[in-house]
């Protein structure tokens, strides 16, 4: 089945959660039909779905007698063990022949070609947050043939995309959405060991928060709680800007809700095929609106949409899921606790490798100005990170600001950071800054802390060492390979959501050079939507002092504890933990496992107090043995301190290797 549009072709995408609801979707009129199997793909929370193997053969075959296409969803981060499962299902795939795989891992392409596996063609998932020209060129190049577009990607800047690729475009035109960048969401795993990038989101983002700002409280109720989406009365605009598939999210809804769904969809395009001219955008679409579960909003597709993104209806009751239940309720994150700290030290002491050089450590610090750089470069930081999310009110870093740090680093190293998503806009600018700076010295920087594939594609041919920054989620040894091969990457951070046996496990195996973000409180919401609109739209109804950052800094707040939220000088927002990851006493362990280069996320402490830690963490490393007295010392300046996703996670013992 295929349909056209001025000779473009037109997708309806579907979603089916079981087989026996495939069997229904798949005669609905739709064009392809989407499902994921037995193992990594982003629905394994609920039990009674997916598709067993041979469930998977059986769709694929019913899908192309009809005509239509069938895509499997792989879209999971995958650990180490499932490395192993992953080679068994692709193996079974090529066999079986879907029209494609929905990515999200780079380690799938490495596998593909070390199976020497010729018919998985691949999709990159939402979750590869595609959101530049760069990054669909360099994924053209390892082969993908489509790209799901992020979700804040608006249809003006996909159809000029599109256009000067070439590359397939899909898009969500329906159902469940959320407010945080894709792939940049880690709070399910520092508050319940689940991590939304596996599949096993708590959805923190559907609580009931309260937002505090200037001293006042505002009766924000649901400020991260996105509406659905919606695109019915839009798909002129959709087809006009290039868009191949029409995607329907919704893997967990039952047969009935789907068939309202796609049948509508379905026949809307039919409609518009036919008659353009006399097209009625907004016939049946009562039946969606009386038929949904949340409200509707076309999200991003003509430019932020502000507040109106966010949903009241039925928020807080879990009567929108497919449970019926609310996934988790407000939950405080876990104070380091003596028993757990063992553990987690036992089981790095286990991925000890003999024969392993031994490398100085190094402190690397994050920083958001001047003054907090030069604090890190007194207390003896080895490397300084400027970022490229500047929060407010500082201002980003200027060339002169650059050269006098450069000037004055001794012998530590200054490296320039990037924005995590980078527009079109942001390429440019900093394309233009450092091809300038080539006749120069690049101001006397050391290197580039990387943030996405579209950089390293658009400057690897300039002479400046890239790190891979942490939001590229590396969770196994195939990835940071990848990324140090063919991107070239001197070293990645490895993912703030490996729990302690998934992190042992790519220490224990990987040979490219590792990161570790071990003090400071990182970000683990990275938002599109500006939450510091709530202080400006609501009438105040309490007044109260935040309790750990300044009054000019918004929080989200419930009563097990308060979020600070940072803005940035794109307008963006950026949910911090309310404690400090501290592993100030297992750096001898970490060190031992082949961590060379520990990184303090210094962006919102003052000057006094990150040179006071900085300064810690080197007299730490310059005696391992003397960590846990250090740390006994050492007081959190905001609200504790935990061990993040290493609360989480078997300890277990591993086989000593060679490297």
């Amino acid at each position: 089945m295929a349909r056209f549009f001025n000779g473009k072709e037109v997708e309806l995408l579907a979603p089916a959660g079981t087989f026996d609801i495939f069997k229904s979707v798949i005669d609905m009129n739709c064009d392809a039909v989407y499902f994921g199997g037995p193992s990594l793909n982003m629905r394994m929370m609920r039990k009674g779905y997916n598709l067993s193997y041979e469930e998977v053969r059986e769709a694929i075959q019913m899908a192309h007698e009809r005509g239509k296409r069938a895509y499997v969803t792989v879209n999971n981060l995958m650990n180490e063990e499932d490395l192993e499962e992953a080679k068994r299902y692709f193996h079974f795939l090529n066999e079986v022949g879907p029209d494609a795989i929905i990515a999200q891992d780079l380690a799938v392409f490495p596998l593909i070609q070390n199976l020497n596996l010729t018919n998985i063609p691949v999709h990159s998932s939402v979750m590869m947050n595609v959101h530049n020209l760069d990054m669909i060129e360099a994924l053209k190049e390892m082969g993908v043939t489509r790209v799901v577009a992020s979700r804040e990607m608006d249809l003006h800047t996909a159809e000029l995309l599109q256009s000067k690729t070439g590359m397939e475009f899909e898009y969500f035109v329906h159902g469940d959405m959320c407010t945080v960048h894709g792939a940049n969401c880690y709070f399910s795993s520092m508050l319940f060991g689940n991590s939304a990038n596996r599949g096993r989101c708590m959805k923190p983002c559907r609580w009931d928060y309260r937002v505090k700002k200037d001293g006042h409280i505002y009766p924000t109720e649901y400020p991260l709680a996105a509406k659905d989406m919606y695109m019915y009365e839009h798909i002129p605009e959709l087809i006009k800007s290039g868009i191949t598939s029409f995607k329907i999210e919704g893997r967990m809804r039952d047969e009935e809700f789907l068939r309202t769904l796609v049948d509508t969809y379905g026949d809307a395009i039919d409609r518009y095929i036919e008659d353009p001219i006399g097209f009625n955008r907004k016939q049946d679409a009562e039946t969606l609106y009386h038929n949904r579960k949340r409200d509707f909003s076309t999200a991003y597709a003509f430019g932020k949409p502000g507040l109106s993104y966010i949903n009241r209806r039925y928020e807080g009751t879990g009567k929108f899921y497919s449970t019926g239940k609310v996934f988790s309720t407000p939950t405080a994150e876990r104070e380091i606790k003596p028993e757990r700290l063992n553990q987690v030290r036992e089981t790095l002491e286990s991925v000890k490798r003999t024969g392993k050089a031994q490398v100085a450590p190094q402190v690397s610090v994050h920083v958001n100005n001047i003054e907090q750089a030069r604090a890190a470069l007194a207390a003896g930081a080895d490397l300084i990170y400027l970022t490229g999310d500047v929060f407010q009110p500082d201002r980003p870093f200027t060339r002169q600001e650059i050269e006098t740090l450069t000037a004055e680093k001794g012998q530590a190293k200054i490296l320039l950071g990037m924005p995590r998503m980078m527009t079109e806009l942001h390429m440019e600018q900093y394309n233009q800054f450092l091809r300038a700076g080539a006749n120069n010295g690049f101001y006397g920087l050391d290197g580039l802390l990387v943030t996405n594939i579209g950089a390293m594609h658009k400057f690897r041919d300039i002479q400046l060492p890239m790190i891979a920054d942490y939001n590229l989620n590396v969770f196994n040894n195939m990835s940071a390979a990848l990324y140090h091969e063919r991107f070239k990457m001197e070293r990645v951070h490895t993912s703030l959501e490996l729990p302690v046996n998934d992190l042992t496990k790519l220490l224990n195996n990987t040979k490219v050079p590792v990161e570790v973000i071990v003090h400071g409180s990182p970000i683990v919401m990275y938002l599109e939507l500006d939450l510091y609109e709530n202080a400006e739209v609501f009438e105040s109804i309490g007044e109260e002092d935040n309790k750990y950052v300044d009054n000019q800094y918004l929080v989200l707040m419930t009563d097990k504890g308060e979020n600070p939220v940072y803005r940035d000088w794109s307008g963006r927002n950026h949910l911090a933990l309310s404690k400090e990851l501290c592993f100030l006493p297992m750096l001898k362990e970490l060190h031992e496992a082949g961590v060379n280069h520990f990184r303090i996320e210094g962006k919102t402490y003052t000057p006094e107090q990150l040179n006071h830690i900085v300064s810690v963490y080197k007299k730490a490393l310059q005696d391992l043995d003397q960590c846990e007295s250090l740390f006994e010392q050492l007081k959190p300046v905001y609200a504790g301190y935990t061990l993040g996703s290493l609360q989480f996670g078997q300890a277990l013992k591993l086989e000593l290797t060679e490297v």
